[in-house]
């Protein structure tokens, strides 16, 4: 029986398909194994990057055993994170065989094969596209291994995977994005470009009554949930950060400042240092007023504007920060992931410049931030480079969201002219 020309295109397309899912397997299992090697060996004199690594085996490795006695780390400066960070930071207990750091570098890469396979999972769906899959797999290892070494790959889990069962349930994309926002905050955001109406009332719903229940269990389970918050309010202007950037230049022209250890990063101390703080927290809330207001505006969905939404929203709230840490570059790299699964997105050049200044910052760290803490020329330079990358693209991105959701401008009908009627059949303008 002779096949039909439709039936052996689809064989074909299959194919196709399922080779390109190969090829995505084999790139994610090779460049995996390449960031493991570099964790294993950056403590070699060759590389000197053994800093990258020791935030788990001292400081995380020292938090899991404050925690296993049902206790967050209440006096310790260096504690700045929501109270689900610590079954996250307990979890490499389920894997008993390994120590605590193996365990935790193999459920981060648990975590980045989850992202992984949710990714190419919706990008296989008809209409869509596995450039997102893709972007993550060859975009995470342009930090080198210090994804391995940072509990973000888990907390950008929960947002991408928040975000990629919206389709499906709303239900579920709200309660993924409240455990999230207890492990790191931010996930929160993801819930920002949900379709008003029914679908938003559902997701947020869910949310909050998760949050709260989680929250409950965890002030249950330990003490003073909390006490991070004093610890966030403590903190000051990090050189990295685009407020510490514009400090870094002040140097060579005259200013006294210093760089100091303090909570736990590289921040500046000295004049004028508050005054920028607190200029960083203003800009953090008109980044939050502009995306309500875009929320309150915008009229026209499309399948891509959740995820675009999200990825604005994060991009305003990270550069405006008083700290941006290379790890955040994971966050971007999800999200803009999210959006490259969907045809329909706006955010391809916004992607693209995440990309770039992703390649910066690792340049900035580990590789040289013995420059960038002695706020050399060079030092100066890349921060001016990288940050100016992330300005860049949190600016394309909200204004291409502003710009694709809002109505159609209609032309101004001349004295007694008619509208035109529709033709049979003619698509609607959904609104």
């Amino acid at each position: 029986m002779k096949a039909s020309p439709r039936a052996v295109t689809d064989i074909l397309r299959n194919v196709a398909g399922a080779h390109r899912l190969l090829v995505l397997a084999v790139g994610w299992a090779l460049s995996r194994a390449l960031m493991l090697w570099l964790l294993v060996e950056s403590g070699s004199p060759a590389l000197r990057w053994g800093g990258v690594a020791r935030e788990v085996w001292r400081l995380y490795h020292h938090w899991y055993g404050v925690l296993a006695h049902g206790v967050f780390p209440t006096h310790d400066p260096l504690w700045q994170y929501p109270p689900g960070a610590g079954p996250v930071l307990l979890a490499p207990a389920l894997l008993p065989g390994l120590t605590y750091f193996q365990a935790f570098v193999a459920l981060t890469l648990v975590a980045d094969a989850a992202v992984t396979a949710s990714l190419a999972r919706a990008g296989a769906r008809p209409g869509r596209s596995l450039r997102g899959a893709a972007y993550w797999t060859g975009g995470l290892p342009l930090l080198l291994h210090l994804p391995l070494a940072r509990y973000d790959v888990q907390a950008t889990a929960f947002a991408v995977i928040a975000l990629l069962t919206l389709s499906r349930s709303t239900r579920a994309c709200g309660a993924l994005a409240a455990l999230g926002a207890l492990v790191k905050v931010w996930p929160v955001l993801v819930l920002l470009g949900v379709t008003k109406g029914r679908a938003t009332r559902s997701s947020w719903s869910w949310a909050a009554a998760t949050g709260a229940g989680a929250l409950g269990v965890l002030a249950a389970l330990f003490s003073h949930p909390l006490s991070f918050l004093r610890e966030q309010g403590g903190r000051g202007v990090q050189i990295e950060s685009l407020g510490g950037t514009v400090l870094g230049l002040a140097t060579h022209a005259g200013w006294p400042g210093k760089v100091r250890y303090r909570y736990g990063a590289f921040e500046f101390t000295g004049p004028y240092v508050r005054t920028v703080a607190h200029a960083s927290l203003a800009l953090t809330a008109l980044a939050f007023a502009l995306m309500l207001l875009w929320r309150l505006r915008a009229r026209r969905w499309s399948p891509a504007t959740p995820y675009d939404a999200a990825l604005s929203a994060v991009l305003l709230f990270t550069v405006t920060s008083r700290v941006i840490s290379p790890q955040y570059l994971i966050w971007l790299l999800g999200l803009a992931a999210v959006c490259l699964t969907s045809r329909h997105t706006t955010q391809r050049p916004v992607a693209a410049l995440i990309l770039a200044a992703t390649a910066v910052s690792t340049v900035v760290y580990p590789v040289l931030y013995d420059q960038v803490r002695e706020c050399t020329w060079t030092g100066c330079g890349l921060m001016v480079l990288r940050n100016g990358l992330l300005l860049a693209a949190a600016v394309v991105s909200f204004t291409r969201l502003w710009r694709t959701t809002r109505p159609l401008a209609l032309p101004p009908l001349t004295r007694g002219a008619r509208l035109p009627a529709p033709a049979l059949g003619a698509p609607r303008l959904l609104h």
